[in-house]
């Protein structure tokens, strides 16, 4: 049996990206239903993990205390919207310091794994806004789902790298389906 996990990236699918990075709390701004829709999911049984590149830390534009702030905030709004975030899986290095852990190498969806006890990530499915996130997801095994925030319009107009790959609006559009997909599978037993 296949695990239900959604592997979600931060900046562009959950909160509003920025080319200046996300630097603060004040800066960090979710997406209208993106904090519903992760509780949506926690309540249909699925487990949702963030796997985030976070490279302003490398650069010096705000600190780990810094971002462990902005995921307590995450993860108090997921909650008072009555869902969980399983795990917040985050890459402080920058493009330069040759990482396992940067999207898209697999450390980050490697640690999800080890995290939630996955044997693997088969029926799992990442959700993104770039290439980087799909192309990790495509190397551990995952469903793959673009999201047209963020730089998603951008990945989307490239088309390079998305065969296979469903496309939604964003993060509420893509729960939407997945849940009706979910039901209808529930219907057809």
């Amino acid at each position: 049996m296949s695990e239900k996990v959604v592997v979600l990236d931060r900046d562009g699918v959950i909160n509003q990206d920025s080319d200046e990075y996300i630097k603060s709390l004040d800066e960090w701004v979710p997406y209208p239903q993106s904090i519903e829709s992760i509780a949506r999911l926690h309540q249909a049984g699925w487990q949702v993990a963030v796997a985030t590149n976070q490279s302003g830390i490398a650069r010096g534009f705000y600190t780990k205390a810094t971002l462990e702030n902005i995921h307590r905030e995450l993860h108090r709004r997921v909650n008072i919207a009555g869902g969980e975030l399983a795990h917040i899986a985050y890459c402080p290095h920058g493009p330069d310091d040759f990482c396992h852990c940067r999207k898209p190498q697999p450390g980050l969806l490697e640690q999800i794994q080890d995290v939630l006890h996955l044997t693997d990530f088969e029926g799992c499915w990442m959700v993104g806004d770039s290439l980087r996130d799909l192309e990790t997801g495509a190397a551990m095994g995952c469903h793959l789902a673009l999201v047209r925030t963020g730089k998603g319009l951008k990945t989307e107009a490239q088309g390079e790298g998305l065969e296979g790959t469903l496309i939604f609006d964003d993060l509420a559009s893509f729960v939407d389906w997945l849940l009706l997909e979910q039901q209808n599978e529930l219907n057809c037993r």
